[in-house]
Protein backbone atom coordinates (compact mmCIF):
# COMPACT_ATOMS: atom_id res chain seq x y z
CA UNK A 1 0.00 0.00 0.00
CA UNK A 2 2.57 2.21 1.04
CA UNK A 3 4.11 1.66 -2.61
CA UNK A 4 0.83 2.77 -4.25
CA UNK A 5 0.48 5.60 -1.87
CA UNK A 6 4.08 7.13 -3.23
CA UNK A 7 3.82 5.93 -6.63
CA UNK A 8 0.42 7.85 -6.72
CA UNK A 9 -1.67 4.82 -8.68
CA UNK A 10 -4.66 2.92 -7.83
CA UNK A 11 -5.36 -0.64 -5.57
CA UNK A 12 -5.50 -2.33 -9.22
CA UNK A 13 -3.12 -0.70 -11.24
CA UNK A 14 -0.28 -3.36 -11.80
CA UNK A 15 3.31 -2.12 -9.98
CA UNK A 16 5.98 -2.04 -12.36
CA UNK A 17 8.48 -4.58 -10.42
CA UNK A 18 12.25 -5.83 -11.29
CA UNK A 19 13.02 -9.47 -10.39
CA UNK A 20 15.89 -9.60 -8.15
CA UNK A 21 17.97 -11.45 -11.09
CA UNK A 22 17.57 -8.49 -13.10
CA UNK A 23 18.26 -6.03 -10.69
CA UNK A 24 21.83 -7.91 -10.18
CA UNK A 25 22.93 -7.55 -13.25
CA UNK A 26 21.94 -3.93 -13.64
CA UNK A 27 25.57 -2.76 -12.54
CA UNK A 28 27.38 -5.38 -14.70
CA UNK A 29 28.58 -3.41 -17.41
CA UNK A 30 30.20 -4.95 -20.25
CA UNK A 31 31.95 -4.54 -23.29
CA UNK A 32 32.18 -7.15 -26.35
CA UNK A 33 35.86 -7.20 -27.89
CA UNK A 34 38.71 -9.40 -29.36
CA UNK A 35 41.38 -8.28 -26.60
CA UNK A 36 41.05 -8.92 -22.62
CA UNK A 37 42.17 -6.25 -19.96
CA UNK A 38 42.27 -7.81 -16.68
CA UNK A 39 40.89 -5.53 -13.53
CA UNK A 40 42.13 -6.99 -10.04
CA UNK A 41 40.48 -5.45 -7.45
CA UNK A 42 42.11 -5.58 -4.22
CA UNK A 43 40.56 -4.23 -0.87
CA UNK A 44 41.97 -4.45 2.65
CA UNK A 45 44.27 -5.61 4.91
CA UNK A 46 47.58 -7.12 3.26
CA UNK A 47 48.21 -10.68 5.02
CA UNK A 48 49.96 -13.63 4.70
CA UNK A 49 48.45 -16.73 2.95
CA UNK A 50 45.00 -17.14 1.30
CA UNK A 51 42.82 -14.62 3.48
CA UNK A 52 39.61 -14.03 4.35
CA UNK A 53 36.61 -11.66 2.29
CA UNK A 54 38.03 -8.53 2.46
CA UNK A 55 41.73 -9.13 2.75
CA UNK A 56 44.52 -9.02 0.43
CA UNK A 57 45.97 -12.43 0.59
CA UNK A 58 49.32 -13.04 -0.55
CA UNK A 59 48.86 -16.62 -1.57
CA UNK A 60 45.04 -15.90 -3.38
CA UNK A 61 46.54 -12.38 -5.34
CA UNK A 62 50.18 -14.12 -6.19
CA UNK A 63 48.32 -17.34 -7.97
CA UNK A 64 45.64 -14.48 -9.11
CA UNK A 65 48.41 -12.28 -10.73
CA UNK A 66 50.50 -15.17 -12.10
CA UNK A 67 47.41 -16.62 -13.63
CA UNK A 68 46.55 -13.33 -15.68
CA UNK A 69 50.49 -12.81 -16.57
CA UNK A 70 50.15 -16.45 -18.32
CA UNK A 71 47.05 -16.26 -19.88
CA UNK A 72 47.85 -14.60 -23.89
CA UNK A 73 44.74 -13.25 -24.51
CA UNK A 74 44.68 -10.70 -21.59
CA UNK A 75 46.91 -8.07 -23.13
CA UNK A 76 47.08 -5.81 -20.10
CA UNK A 77 46.22 -6.14 -16.21
CA UNK A 78 44.52 -2.97 -14.02
CA UNK A 79 45.24 -3.58 -9.89
CA UNK A 80 42.17 -1.28 -7.82
CA UNK A 81 43.79 -1.26 -4.84
CA UNK A 82 42.83 0.34 -1.46
CA UNK A 83 44.42 -0.72 1.40
CA UNK A 84 46.81 0.59 4.15
CA UNK A 85 49.00 -2.26 3.78
CA UNK A 86 50.03 -4.95 6.00
CA UNK A 87 51.91 -7.61 6.15
CA UNK A 88 55.59 -6.62 4.78
CA UNK A 89 56.52 -10.30 3.57
CA UNK A 90 53.10 -10.67 2.09
CA UNK A 91 53.42 -6.77 0.14
CA UNK A 92 56.77 -7.93 -1.15
CA UNK A 93 55.46 -10.95 -2.76
CA UNK A 94 53.02 -9.51 -4.61
CA UNK A 95 55.28 -6.83 -5.25
CA UNK A 96 57.12 -9.47 -7.34
CA UNK A 97 54.32 -11.07 -9.27
CA UNK A 98 53.18 -7.83 -10.13
CA UNK A 99 56.63 -7.01 -11.21
CA UNK A 100 57.01 -10.48 -13.43
CA UNK A 101 53.79 -9.73 -15.35
CA UNK A 102 55.22 -6.41 -15.89
CA UNK A 103 57.91 -7.65 -17.83
CA UNK A 104 55.12 -9.05 -20.37
CA UNK A 105 52.57 -6.65 -20.10
CA UNK A 106 51.61 -3.08 -18.99
CA UNK A 107 50.67 -2.87 -15.32
CA UNK A 108 48.79 -0.22 -14.19
CA UNK A 109 47.85 0.84 -10.65
CA UNK A 110 44.16 2.31 -9.53
CA UNK A 111 43.99 3.86 -6.10
CA UNK A 112 41.02 3.88 -4.52
CA UNK A 113 40.60 5.87 -0.97
CA UNK A 114 43.54 4.38 0.47
CA UNK A 115 46.80 3.21 -0.88
CA UNK A 116 49.29 3.42 1.30
CA UNK A 117 52.51 1.56 3.74
CA UNK A 118 52.24 -1.80 1.86
CA UNK A 119 49.60 -0.41 -0.72
CA UNK A 120 52.16 1.25 -1.96
CA UNK A 121 54.73 -0.76 -1.74
CA UNK A 122 53.35 -3.08 -3.90
CA UNK A 123 52.46 -0.99 -6.22
CA UNK A 124 55.08 1.14 -7.10
CA UNK A 125 56.80 -0.38 -9.77
CA UNK A 126 54.04 -0.19 -12.03
CA UNK A 127 53.94 1.50 -15.79
CA UNK A 128 51.26 4.04 -14.63
CA UNK A 129 49.73 4.70 -10.96
CA UNK A 130 46.12 6.69 -10.95
CA UNK A 131 44.79 8.19 -7.63
CA UNK A 132 42.03 10.54 -6.44
CA UNK A 133 42.90 13.99 -5.19
CA UNK A 134 42.02 13.19 -1.78
CA UNK A 135 43.79 9.72 -1.86
CA UNK A 136 45.91 8.74 0.82
CA UNK A 137 48.87 7.17 -0.21
CA UNK A 138 52.81 7.23 0.45
CA UNK A 139 53.12 5.86 4.31
CA UNK A 140 56.37 4.48 3.12
CA UNK A 141 57.58 3.09 6.73
CA UNK A 142 57.78 0.06 8.36
CA UNK A 143 57.55 -0.98 12.03
CA UNK A 144 56.60 -4.16 14.45
CA UNK A 145 54.92 -5.34 17.60
CA UNK A 146 54.97 -7.30 20.10
CA UNK A 147 52.76 -7.32 23.36
CA UNK A 148 54.31 -8.02 26.91
CA UNK A 149 51.85 -9.21 28.70
CA UNK A 150 53.58 -10.18 31.58
CA UNK A 151 51.67 -7.88 34.14
CA UNK A 152 48.46 -9.26 32.91
CA UNK A 153 49.26 -12.78 33.59
CA UNK A 154 51.19 -12.45 36.64
CA UNK A 155 48.73 -9.78 38.49
CA UNK A 156 45.41 -10.24 37.04
CA UNK A 157 45.66 -14.09 36.24
CA UNK A 158 48.31 -15.42 38.39
CA UNK A 159 49.78 -17.33 36.04
CA UNK A 160 53.69 -17.59 35.85
CA UNK A 161 55.82 -19.39 33.20
CA UNK A 162 58.99 -21.00 32.83
CA UNK A 163 60.76 -23.48 30.37
CA UNK A 164 63.51 -24.92 29.06
CA UNK A 165 65.44 -23.34 25.67
CA UNK A 166 68.55 -24.48 23.98
CA UNK A 167 70.00 -21.10 23.00
CA UNK A 168 69.39 -17.50 24.82
CA UNK A 169 66.59 -16.31 22.03
CA UNK A 170 64.41 -19.08 21.99
CA UNK A 171 62.01 -17.40 23.10
CA UNK A 172 62.14 -14.04 21.24
CA UNK A 173 58.85 -13.92 19.97
CA UNK A 174 56.91 -14.83 23.00
CA UNK A 175 54.54 -12.57 24.37
CA UNK A 176 54.79 -13.38 28.13
CA UNK A 177 57.93 -11.10 28.72
CA UNK A 178 59.66 -8.25 27.64
CA UNK A 179 62.53 -8.13 25.41
CA UNK A 180 65.91 -8.52 25.95
CA UNK A 181 68.53 -5.77 24.88
CA UNK A 182 70.20 -8.58 22.23
CA UNK A 183 66.91 -8.95 20.81
CA UNK A 184 65.23 -5.41 20.75
CA UNK A 185 68.60 -4.64 18.32
CA UNK A 186 67.92 -7.75 16.54
CA UNK A 187 64.06 -6.54 16.22
CA UNK A 188 65.31 -3.36 15.27
CA UNK A 189 67.97 -4.25 12.49
CA UNK A 190 64.65 -6.68 11.16
CA UNK A 191 62.87 -3.34 10.67
CA UNK A 192 65.56 -1.18 9.10
CA UNK A 193 66.14 -4.07 6.76
CA UNK A 194 62.93 -4.07 5.56
CA UNK A 195 62.81 -0.45 5.08
CA UNK A 196 65.81 -0.16 2.98
CA UNK A 197 64.27 -2.89 0.72
CA UNK A 198 61.11 -1.09 0.64
CA UNK A 199 62.66 2.37 -0.05
CA UNK A 200 64.74 1.02 -2.50
CA UNK A 201 62.19 -0.98 -4.29
CA UNK A 202 60.26 2.68 -4.80
CA UNK A 203 63.46 4.30 -5.55
CA UNK A 204 64.07 2.14 -8.48
CA UNK A 205 60.26 1.53 -9.62
CA UNK A 206 59.42 5.67 -9.43
CA UNK A 207 62.93 6.40 -10.61
CA UNK A 208 64.11 8.77 -7.92
CA UNK A 209 67.22 8.64 -5.50
CA UNK A 210 66.88 6.22 -2.47
CA UNK A 211 67.57 9.14 -0.59
CA UNK A 212 64.85 11.27 -1.88
CA UNK A 213 62.67 8.46 -1.25
CA UNK A 214 63.80 8.04 2.44
CA UNK A 215 63.04 12.32 2.84
CA UNK A 216 59.33 11.77 1.76
CA UNK A 217 59.16 8.32 3.59
CA UNK A 218 59.55 7.37 7.18
CA UNK A 219 55.97 6.81 7.22
CA UNK A 220 54.85 9.97 6.63
CA UNK A 221 51.25 10.25 4.74
CA UNK A 222 50.34 12.50 1.50
CA UNK A 223 47.39 12.88 -0.79
CA UNK A 224 46.72 11.92 -4.21
CA UNK A 225 47.28 15.27 -5.45
CA UNK A 226 50.59 15.92 -3.64
CA UNK A 227 51.64 12.52 -4.60
CA UNK A 228 51.85 14.05 -8.04
CA UNK A 229 54.23 16.76 -6.99
CA UNK A 230 56.33 13.96 -4.85
CA UNK A 231 56.73 11.28 -8.11
CA UNK A 232 54.88 8.96 -6.31
CA UNK A 233 51.61 9.06 -8.46
CA UNK A 234 51.62 9.36 -11.90
CA UNK A 235 47.89 11.15 -12.98
CA UNK A 236 44.73 11.97 -11.11
CA UNK A 237 42.05 9.74 -12.13
CA UNK A 238 39.63 7.29 -11.30
CA UNK A 239 39.50 3.26 -12.56
CA UNK A 240 38.11 4.13 -15.64
CA UNK A 241 41.00 6.27 -16.70
CA UNK A 242 42.96 3.45 -15.60
CA UNK A 243 41.55 0.88 -17.95
CA UNK A 244 42.06 3.91 -20.95
CA UNK A 245 45.57 4.18 -19.93
CA UNK A 246 45.72 0.52 -20.00
CA UNK A 247 44.20 -0.15 -23.17
CA UNK A 248 46.44 2.72 -24.86
CA UNK A 249 49.62 0.86 -23.44
CA UNK A 250 48.59 -2.50 -25.15
CA UNK A 251 47.69 -0.65 -28.35
CA UNK A 252 44.30 -2.38 -28.46
CA UNK A 253 40.70 -0.59 -28.40
CA UNK A 254 39.09 -3.52 -29.27
CA UNK A 255 39.22 -5.61 -25.31
CA UNK A 256 36.49 -6.34 -23.13
CA UNK A 257 37.29 -6.55 -19.40
CA UNK A 258 37.86 -9.98 -17.07
CA UNK A 259 37.32 -9.66 -13.53
CA UNK A 260 39.10 -10.72 -10.51
CA UNK A 261 38.80 -12.57 -8.03
CA UNK A 262 36.11 -13.70 -10.28
CA UNK A 263 32.04 -12.78 -9.04
CA UNK A 264 30.84 -15.44 -6.98
CA UNK A 265 27.74 -16.44 -8.28
CA UNK A 266 24.10 -15.02 -6.94
CA UNK A 267 23.21 -17.78 -4.13
CA UNK A 268 27.15 -17.67 -3.08
CA UNK A 269 26.57 -14.06 -2.74
CA UNK A 270 23.61 -14.00 -0.43
CA UNK A 271 24.30 -17.00 1.55
CA UNK A 272 27.71 -15.50 2.27
CA UNK A 273 26.55 -12.17 3.05
CA UNK A 274 24.17 -14.37 5.36
CA UNK A 275 26.42 -15.72 6.92
CA UNK A 276 28.97 -12.57 7.39
CA UNK A 277 25.88 -10.33 9.07
CA UNK A 278 24.86 -13.03 11.36
CA UNK A 279 28.18 -13.63 13.17
CA UNK A 280 28.46 -9.94 13.06
CA UNK A 281 25.27 -9.57 14.51
CA UNK A 282 25.86 -12.33 17.37
CA UNK A 283 29.26 -10.35 18.34
CA UNK A 284 27.15 -7.28 18.44
CA UNK A 285 24.32 -8.91 20.46
CA UNK A 286 27.05 -10.08 23.09
CA UNK A 287 29.76 -7.22 23.37
CA UNK A 288 27.20 -4.09 22.16
CA UNK A 289 28.96 -1.90 19.57
CA UNK A 290 32.25 -0.45 21.57
CA UNK A 291 32.61 -3.89 22.62
CA UNK A 292 32.79 -4.95 18.81
CA UNK A 293 35.67 -2.04 18.28
CA UNK A 294 37.56 -3.62 20.77
CA UNK A 295 37.06 -6.78 19.35
CA UNK A 296 38.53 -5.74 15.76
CA UNK A 297 41.35 -4.23 17.57
CA UNK A 298 42.14 -7.12 19.73
CA UNK A 299 41.89 -8.96 16.87
CA UNK A 300 44.05 -6.68 14.33
CA UNK A 301 47.00 -6.66 16.60
CA UNK A 302 47.36 -10.48 17.35
CA UNK A 303 47.49 -10.54 13.21
CA UNK A 304 50.21 -7.61 13.61
CA UNK A 305 51.88 -9.64 16.74
CA UNK A 306 55.47 -10.91 15.64
CA UNK A 307 54.64 -9.64 12.08
CA UNK A 308 56.79 -6.88 10.66
CA UNK A 309 54.21 -4.72 9.32
CA UNK A 310 54.40 -1.56 6.10
CA UNK A 311 50.81 -0.43 7.35
CA UNK A 312 49.43 2.58 8.18
CA UNK A 313 50.00 2.54 11.96
CA UNK A 314 46.46 4.27 12.91
CA UNK A 315 42.41 3.93 12.18
CA UNK A 316 40.78 7.20 10.24
CA UNK A 317 37.62 7.64 8.93
CA UNK A 318 36.84 9.04 5.26
CA UNK A 319 33.41 10.90 5.74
Amino acid sequence: MKLRELLKIGKTDKLNMVSMGKYAKATVFTRSGKDKIAVIYAQGDIIDGKGERDMIGSESYMNMIRKVRQDKSIKAIVFRINSGGGSALASENIWRELTLARKEKPVVLSFGDVSASGGYYLSCNADSIFAQPNTITGSIGVFSMLPNMQKFFNNKLGVTFDGVKTSPDADAMAIYKPLTESQRRWLQKDVDSIYYTFTSRVAEGRKKDRLFIDSIGQGRVWSGTRGIALGLVDRIGGLQQAIDCAARMAKTSDYKLREYPEPENFLNKILGGVQQNSAKAAIEKELGPDGVKTYQAIKRIKQMAGVTQTRVPFEFTIE
